[in-house]
């Protein structure tokens, strides 16, 4: 039972043998986070990004961001089934045990979570940054795989959410973890997807529609 309750998640008998506490504080963490993701953000505005349009430049941003957050974290975490285990303080691994105490299916190693995580980092990281270079080269497939890797994200997040949900909700330290984890950082991946969606969704029926048109004036 002691061992059981060694480690801060919840519930408190998931059976975590090994576990080593987390070294790094939660302000360290987010720093480091931060400050690669302004890193990536600002390489890609000012270098890759600089003679495309403002809202391309914000797009090409969002995609490389995220490419990287996919394949790099969480494909860490696909990889690595005992991170919680890691006792050389790797950054990687500080990550998923600080997260873990707003969803701790993730220190638990829950199969709906793996899978959800496993598609994400090998698929969809790869496509995101297809992705930067398909806005930058304004390549005619763009938007087809914008939407594509949105849909994906958005149904990711339900199969996330919806399974939490019939499973009890019962996996975050307290509400604050629960809201500024579980919900915060997964909603910006509900949010702009959905917006991402719906302008490629209206840009693919203008270019439908453009091309139904000549097609019509052609045969009058």
């Amino acid at each position: 039972m002691e061992e059981a309750a060694a480690h801060p998640y919840v519930p408190r008998d998931l059976k975590l043998p090994g576990y080593v506490p987390i070294s790094m504080s939660m302000s360290s963490i987010l720093a480091v986070y931060l400050g690669a993701s302004l890193f990536v953000v600002t390489f890609v505005w000012f270098l890759l990004g600089r003679k495309k349009a403002h809202l391309d430049r914000l797009l090409m941003c969002w995609w490389a961001f995220t490419g990287l957050t996919h394949m790099v974290l969480e494909g860490y975490f696909v990889f690595s089934p005992e991170f919680y285990k890691d006792n050389t303080s790797c950054y990687l691994a500080e990550v998923w045990k600080e997260y873990s105490k707003g969803d701790s299916r993730y220190a638990g190693r829950d199969s709906a979570v793996i899978a959800v995580e496993g598609i994400t980092a090998v698929i969809e990281g790869p496509a995101c940054l297809l992705a930067v270079y398909a806005i930058s080269k304004g390549k005619s497939y763009s938007y087809v795989l914008q939407l594509a890797i949105s849909l994906g994200q958005l149904y990711g997040c339900l199969v996330y959410f919806i399974t939490a949900f019939l499973e009890g909700d019962n996996f975050a330290t307290n509400s604050f973890y629960y809201y500024s984890y579980y919900i915060g950082a997964n909603g910006w991946w509900v949010l702009i997807p959905l917006l991402i969606s719906y302008r490629c969704w209206n840009k693919i029926c203008e270019s439908a529609n453009g091309v139904e048109t000549k097609m019509k004036k052609k045969i009058r």
